[in-house]
């Protein structure tokens, strides 16, 4: 496997993966694009990744009266779309986003999908917004939480999801095998990169307390499920 031949995979997976036909790839489509010329970085997860989360998502709910799922990392709501697309009309997504710019534009998306009632924002960072979520929807509320923050914070991000999720609920983290890094690049050369790797050590065993594996997506899906 080269560069070149897993450019042309991903680009591959993504035109055949990517979208549904439906209205709302129209705006998933354009979303990016338009984030980028608002100053918003170009950083969001692929559509085949987008796709692979509502999957997820609806595996994970199937049954669910009123699933719920939270994301640490909002960005321009992006992922959001897809995630709360896979909760459907009776779900919930709370996403989190520190960043008053990005949680603005993240807004006018999910307004703009028709959205807004489904989808509640709030404008903090996921190591102080978890905990409180914890507190105030309780233990084992959530049936998805999907991480793509702060590299760094991982673990963190993590530990406090054990709590939040119920039994068989789902963790997925995103840039688990690269970002502007690589997993395979030398240890200590970034530090993304050697918090990602520790997180991936710590939650594939078993001491996480969560069953985990790996999938080679884009830049790496680490999909975890909860004992």
């Amino acid at each position: 496997m080269t560069p070149e031949k897993w450019a042309g995979t991903c680009g591959y997976v993504g035109e055949v993966f990517g979208g549904l036909g439906e209205p709302l790839d129209a705006q998933l489509e354009t979303l990016m694009d338009r984030a980028v010329a608002a100053g918003l970085p170009s950083i969001a997860v692929s559509a085949d990744v987008g796709r692979l989360l509502m999957v997820l998502v609806r595996l994970a709910c199937s049954g669910t009266d009123r699933p719920r799922a939270v994301e640490v990392g909002a960005l321009g709501g992006y992922s959001g779309l897809w995630l709360a697309r896979g909760l459907g009309e009776r779900g919930r997504l709370i996403t989190i986003e520190p960043e008053p710019k990005h949680a603005a534009f993240a807004r006018g998306e999910f307004a703009r999908a028709g959205m807004a009632d489904r989808v509640e924002l709030r404008e903090s960072t996921g190591l102080e917004e978890l905990p409180r979520l914890v507190a105030e929807l309780g233990e084992g509320s959530a049936d998805v939480v999907f991480l793509d923050a702060i590299k760094s914070e991982y673990r963190g991000y993590a530990e406090h999801a054990a709590r939040l999720l119920r039994p068989g609920g789902l963790l997925i983290a995103d840039n688990c095998l690269g970002s502007s890094w690589w997993i395979t690049d030398e240890p200590g050369t970034d530090e993304g990169r050697d918090a990602v790797d520790a997180f991936n050590r710590w939650i594939g065993t078993p001491r996480s307390g969560f069953l985990s594996c790996c999938l080679a997506n884009r830049e790496g899906l680490v999909v975890a499920q909860k004992a």
